[in-house]
């Protein structure tokens, strides 16, 4: 059964990315929960290692202010794939995967096909993707952003029915703001949003909206214009929601 999804929400999604043991994550949940409001003002998920979700999971208990995703799954449901984790084997686990990230895509080497056959595993599992898209510096500097953002929107929903289509969030993640201290500015942030929309439109029909999120070195400082920036319905935080302050400040600045 496919996952509750509030597509009219902001979601504000805070990636661990390789950071934290089981207990540390507890305490780091524990601390985050205890600053959001009780009703937050935008869906709030966090996407701890593989090895700390079974534990921040039995630590929430239900709470149904904070949800839980992965941060990348193998496309095959099972098989000799030794150290992969499969998107059936999450299902228990967590209601999003992320798919696509550019550390994913740049460091370990996935191509758009690879990105694409992760977010149709994710759909047959019953879990919701956020497909995550963005040009580098390189391509920036060359002109290349709409190419790049298109190409990568294009290729991840690839295929997918219209009702497909609206369980997808995609993440514009300017790979050259990811870790660095830049910041897209929100003309950006709405340029890369506006294109992803109308590709969504497209491929799946103008009726079918998806939810866009920027990422890339967001803050407490900058959250409340880029997140609500034009076109854009949340955030996906990187090392800003390893402070469960900072990530509380920036689920409060999507309202």
């Amino acid at each position: 059964m496919t996952r509750e999804l509030h597509p009219d929400r902001p979601l504000v999604a805070g990636n661990w990315k390789m950071n934290g043991t089981p207990a540390s994550a507890r305490v780091l949940v524990a601390e985050l929960v205890s600053r959001l409001a009780d009703r937050p003002p935008a869906e709030v998920l966090i996407l701890p290692p593989f090895t700390a979700l079974e534990a921040v999971g039995a630590f929430l208990g239900g709470d149904p202010r904070v949800r839980l995703g992965a941060q990348n799954c193998h496309w095959e449901p099972k098989g000799a794939f030794t150290g992969e984790i499969s998107a059936p084997m999450l299902e228990s686990l967590c209601d999003y995967v992320l798919v696509g990230h550019s550390e994913r895509r740049h460091l370990l080497g996935e191509s758009d096909e690879v990105v694409r056959r992760k977010l149709g595993a994710v759909l047959e599992a019953g879990l919701l993707p956020i497909l995550a898209v963005g040009e580098t510096g390189a391509e920036r500097e060359g002109g290349l952003t709409a190419e790049v953002v298109e190409r990568q929107t294009r290729a991840g929903l690839e295929g997918l029915s219209p009702s497909q289509v609206a369980l997808c969030t995609i993440a514009y993640e300017p790979v050259w703001a990811i870790g660095t201290g830049a910041t897209a500015t929100p003309e950006d942030a709405t340029t890369a949003a506006e294109l992803i929309h109308r590709v969504v439109a497209e491929m799946a029909g103008s009726a079918v909206v998806v939810r866009v999120l920027y990422g890339g070195s967001v803050t407490a400082a900058n959250a409340a214009s880029l997140v609500r920036a034009r076109g854009v319905m949340g955030a996906l935080v990187g090392g800003a929601s390893l402070k469960a302050e900072e990530f509380a400040a920036i689920v409060a600045a999507a309202g």
